[in-house]
């Protein structure tokens, strides 16, 4: 038996043990780093919020479908793929838009046991929002809002059961002083009709000093904290002059007031030349976690040259909040740059399963062994018949040769998925044996209409077969840059491959019995594929495409794989 010595012995050291245990699990969780970005590749836009112990993320789509992505993590560095907002073409017409028209900026919001997401259709109907009790949905037709006219809408519950959604609006009375002048705009909600109430009233003008012609003002969010309400926007544009600035107020009925130190994040005044830039910062969203520490959200660039070159899109990145003495916060306090590599948020790492990773280095391959497509898939635009199917016993992709071509601001039959890696590779196997010269299918990577590659099977005049790299022009028309004669049997599967380092693309084919790959085309002018000489707000995606070139056609291509791996770029000196 142990006496009562020996009990308060045990006990003492039991205690001492629970408390070197906290004190090793304190410390791993502050020595914890996490990469950026969080999402890599074309996920711009972040709208965040948190539910207790979950935070869940959105970001812009455009004319892609299904439409906003919805991420959940408990840690704020991995994040899942709960599926899409818009996942039904009864909620997205962007029949007829650009590619970088259509859904923009959504946010997030939780508020009574339902969740909120608004957003803005660029091009068709302006603002709706949507509802759904489980953030995974499904999620409600959308309701438009008339009377929020302008783009970047998010919601405020205030704690006195006001709702409020805020907006970047027209000038006053319509009337630009300069360009870019826009303003920044309240109205009131009321989420039982899910309609506006009264009139629209302006919170900010021009920006934080209207006497220096600040430009696009927008992607506003309203925060209550530290007996403030804290107005976030976005300042300068979403290129290179981007930033995040911050005005406050005790009351909602009186002027808010900008920091006097911002913008509370920039990279506009740094080297273009510096090595390894992270550029374009801003449009950023934050949230308190229930540790009590603040983290933000935001889009970034990662440009591969000192032209702001980048072909992958606007990313989301993560850093953490800081607030100055007197109560203003500041996003990525300690450094002049937005950083690779941070301290983890103090918050236990994600354990739940993640079915694909979308961030740092990966490598996925999609055998087409599942009867509905995986997540990271979309489409351009709304398929309004099903052109696809999936055998999942012989694992393979089957894709319907359609008249719309890439060129048209139709939906054509192609299934991409985002480049989010400066370094990497594609594959796939192809199965086609073109009938007449119009069809062809093979791998697009596209950035838009007017900018795109196509990795062509196909059929000449005269019979011949061959792989082609073409390259769309303005025209509407494509310029060849590569054509292969293929020898083996039409029927056999040719494997496409193509790698890409920054602005350098490379193009091989692999056809049957091959051990080796067979280079055909080295194209290192790949700033053809940037955002930069494309424009728009999209990144390249890459996947299955296969057109009969505007004529009717009943034959069909067969993908049997599609491989995507990509390297991380995070410079290893900022861990």
């Amino acid at each position: 038996m142990v006496n009562s010595t020996g009990k308060k012995t045990l006990v003492f050291f039991l205690v001492c043990l629970l408390s070197f245990e906290s004190a090793l699990i304190a410390q791993s969780q502050s020595e914890r780093k996490f990469e950026n970005p969080i999402l890599a590749g074309f996920y711009p836009d972040p709208g965040m919020f948190r539910v207790g112990d979950d935070f869940y993320l959105v970001t812009s789509t455009f004319t892609f479908f299904p439409g906003v992505p919805i991420f959940h993590s408990t840690d704020l560095v991995n994040w899942r793929q709960l599926g899409h907002v818009l996942d039904r073409p009864s909620q997205m017409d962007v029949e007829g838009l650009q590619l970088s028209e259509g859904i923009f900026a959504p946010t997030i919001q939780h508020h009574e046991g339902v969740f909120y997401m608004i957003t803005t259709i660029v091009g068709k109907g302006g603002n709706f929002v949507v509802t759904a009790t489980d953030p995974a949905g499904p999620w409600s037709d959308p309701v438009f809002l008339p009377a929020v006219q302008g783009i970047d809408p998010s919601i405020f519950f205030d704690d006195d059961g006001k709702n409020y959604i805020i907006y970047n609006g027209d000038p006053p009375e319509n009337k630009s002083l300069y360009r870019g002048h826009r303003t920044i705009r309240m109205i009131e909600f009321d989420t039982e009709t899910l309609k506006t109430v009264g009139d629209n009233v302006i919170l900010v003008n021009g920006g934080v000093d209207i006497h220096s012609k600040p430009v696009w003002i927008e992607a506003p969010h309203i925060y209550k904290t530290r007996g403030y309400y804290y107005l976030w926007a976005a300042e300068g544009g979403t290129s290179v002059n981007h930033s995040q600035v911050v005005f406050r107020t005790k009351d909602l009925k009186e002027m808010f007031i900008p920091y006097k130190n911002n913008p509370i994040l920039t990279q506009r005044h740094l080297d273009p030349a510096r090595p390894n830039p992270i550029s374009a910062a801003g449009h950023a969203d934050m949230v308190e976690t229930k540790n009590g520490e603040w983290w933000a959200v935001f889009l970034a660039t990662r440009p591969y040259d000192k032209k702001d070159y980048y072909n992958i899109g606007r990313e989301v990145f993560l850093a953490p909040v800081t607030w100055t003495e007197d109560d203003w916060p500041v996003i990525s306090a300690d450094f002049t740059e937005v950083q690779y590599f941070y301290d983890a948020p103090d918050l236990p790492e994600n354990k739940e399963n993640i079915p694909f990773p979308v961030s740092g280095s990966f490598t996925i391959k999609d055998n087409f062994d599942s009867e509905k497509l995986k997540d990271y898939w979309v489409f351009v635009r709304v398929p309004k018949e099903k052109w696809h199917s999936i055998n999942t016993k012989a694992k393979k992709l089957t894709i319907q040769l359609r008249p719309e071509t890439m060129f048209e601001r139709k939906n054509p039959s192609f299934i991409g998925r985002r480049q989010q890696h400066n370094l990497g590779y594609a594959t796939t196997d192809l199965t086609f044996e073109p009938k007449s010269s119009n069809e062809m299918a093979g791998m697009m990577l596209l950035q838009n209409e007017e900018h795109h590659i196509f990795f062509a099977k196909g059929i000449d005049e005269e019979g011949n077969h061959f792989a082609k790299v073409l390259k769309a022009t303005k025209e509407g028309t494509y310029e060849e840059l590569s054509n292969t004669k293929l020898g083996k049997s039409p029927k056999s599967t040719l494997s496409l491959k193509v790698e890409f380092e920054n602005a350098k693309y490379t193009f091989s084919i692999k056809e049957r019995g091959d051990k080796d790959w067979k280079e055909v085309l080295e194209f290192a002018e790949g700033e053809y594929l940037s955002t930069r000489m494309a424009g728009g707000f999209v990144g390249v995606t890459m996947g299955p495409y296969a057109t009969s070139s505007g004529e009717s056609s009943d034959n069909s291509a067969d993908f049997h794989q599609f491989t995507y791996s990509g390297e991380s770029t995070a410079v290893k000196n900022q861990k």
